[in-house]
């Protein structure tokens, strides 16, 4: 079973803390704030009242036998000297909420594997929802590459997958559809599916030929 450590239980990090542990992580959670602390110990394998940014009461904690930390703190200088101690420590995957692009660059020069910006993904996000009505939700992958769920266009409807031939006309690819009524899930579509308005279609592929679908 996979371990994750949490420093700082902000917005952010309560409710990662707490969907990592409803899919089976086994979660530390750590925050000085012993209010936040109460708040989380019922959903997480252990909650700790402790100072994030101390090295010494980092490496009492175990961390290294985790498989990752997050460094959720809402303080720039805070969250640098997390990550400043638990790349000494040669913690194995340290990921890191930035507050700004400066921020950002700070901590991946200090050693973090990944820099997140939540309110800046999140916003990207609404946007694109936001811009195309068909859009439901937009999570970008990397080198040009996302992953859409949108409305089925019109011209789709009462059409199989096959006679669509989304792959060789569009270069995309639909690997879920969420059936609303009856509701369902389909993994990996199969050729014969006939695609109904009350079905939610998740598309991957390069943006540019995500786009043409957007503007069907």
């Amino acid at each position: 079973m996979r371990s994750i450590a949490i420093i700082g239980l902000s917005s952010f990090g309560y409710f990662l803390a707490k969907d990592l542990a409803r899919e089976g992580i086994k979660i530390m959670a750590l925050d000085l704030d012993e209010e936040k602390v109460e708040k989380i110990k019922r959903s997480v394998e252990r909650a700790v009242i402790a100072d994030g940014t101390d090295k010494d009461t980092l490496e009492k904690l175990g961390l290294k036998e985790l498989d990752g930390v997050v460094v959720s703190l809402g303080q720039i200088e805070s969250s640098v000297l997390a990550v400043m101690h638990l790349r000494e420590m040669k913690i194995k995957r340290i990921v890191a909420k930035a507050l700004s692009e400066e921020h950002g660059k700070i901590l991946n020069m200090l050693g973090a594997t990944d820099v997140i910006f939540p309110e800046k993904d999140m916003a990207f996000r609404v946007a694109r929802t936001l811009t195309h009505e068909n859009i439901l939700d937009h999570i970008p992958l990397s080198h040009g590459f996302s992953i859409i769920q949108v409305s089925p266009p019109m011209s789709f409807l009462h059409k199989s997958l096959g006679e669509l031939d989304l792959r060789r006309k569009y270069g995309i690819q639909v690997i879920v559809i969420r059936e609303m009524v009856p509701e369902n899930v389909i993994m990996i579509p199969t050729a014969d599916h006939v695609i109904k308005d009350s079905d939610a279609l998740v598309i991957m592929g390069k943006d540019k030929d995500l786009k043409k679908i957007q503007d069907l």
